[in-house]
């Protein structure tokens, strides 16, 4: 009878995975969001309502829009399957998946008529198919034309390889635009808030070495826009430091080997036990109806 038991529940979990959507979205009219839900749960497709043109890069785990840290010092670990392309590289949990293409793994998801939320076991993005010790959640809420997303990190770790209290730079978060939006603008001068003319900024190729690191962006955004400046804007409250680029030729769509790039970055200690959490916007359309609502936030 036990047996029996242990089998009923057995396939029962099997079904309930089989039966589990692959992503979930909403749609308010303005745009479409949509989330991975077999890859961890990461934002996979923005859009203008009602098109079937995607905004976001998803050429492979390491793009989408989603939640990647960093803790502890850089450690080769070839000889225990690191890839030598990510060699030495610090502990570094990737909400989609791993550089060998091992995905996350979802534990909770739910949709209502604004917001979509996800849990994950995120996948530590150097190693091969070794899940991290932590989980992620997400809740996309949209507003409009906005995207108000909140991420959290709980760790759990028990390794003692990377050390504790090393702070690093943080992607809040990682975000790839398609590089058919190819013109970077924001404002870095010194009077913030004032409505003082945005800058055309020269985009960095990641072929130079790098992408580019933009110290001083006081109105805590950038865009990347097309030639009829509209495009997708990334506003942080917290971040003052950007980083930002192009990978490739600009003129690519969602599968593309090409992206545009953008992180608002902030130094952080994450422990084996941090709690980590931060809210950020992704904002879709014109330029300056992006800093318009950039304004609008802030003054929120």
């Amino acid at each position: 009878m036990k047996i029996w038991i242990t089998l009923f529940y057995m396939f029962s979990n099997i079904a309930v995975l089989l039966a589990a959507p692959n992503e979930l979205f909403i749609d308010n009219g303005t745009l479409t969001v949509k989330v991975d839900l077999t890859r961890g749960g990461t934002i996979n497709w923005v859009s203008v309502s009602g098109s079937d043109r995607n905004l976001v890069n998803t050429h492979d785990e390491g793009r989408y829009i989603q939640q990647s840290y960093y803790a502890g010092k850089s450690l080769d670990r070839t000889a225990e399957g690191q890839s030598p392309d990510w060699s030495p590289w610090s502990w570094n949990p990737i909400q989609a998946g791993d550089a060998f293409k091992n995905r996350a793994e979802i534990l909770d998801y739910r949709k209502s008529s604004d917001t979509l939320y996800v849990k994950c076991i995120p996948m530590l993005w150097d190693m091969n198919n070794k899940p991290a010790e932590a989980e992620l959640e997400q809740w996309t809420v949209l507003m409009g034309n906005t995207l108000q997303i909140h991420n959290k990190l709980t760790c759990f770790r028990t390794d003692t390889l990377y050390g504790e209290g090393i702070s690093n730079n943080q992607e809040l978060p990682a975000v790839y635009p398609v590089s058919a939006l190819s013109q970077l603008y924001s404002y870095t001068g010194d009077q913030p808030f004032t409505g003082e003319p945005l800058e055309n900024l020269e985009v960095i190729f990641l072929s130079s070495g790098f992408w580019g690191r933009y110290e001083s962006v006081p109105e805590h955004w950038m865009a990347f826009v097309d030639e009829n400046q509209w495009g997708m804007g990334v506003y942080n409250p917290k971040c003052t430091r950007f980083l930002a680029g192009m990978y490739k030729e600009p003129g690519g769509e969602t599968d593309d080997a090409s992206t545009s790039y953008i992180a608002p970055v902030k130094k952080a200690a994450l422990n084996k036990d941090t709690v980590y959490e931060y809210s950020y916007y992704i904002i879709i359309g014109s330029l300056e109806g992006i800093r318009e609502k950039v304004y609008e936030l802030e003054a929120k």
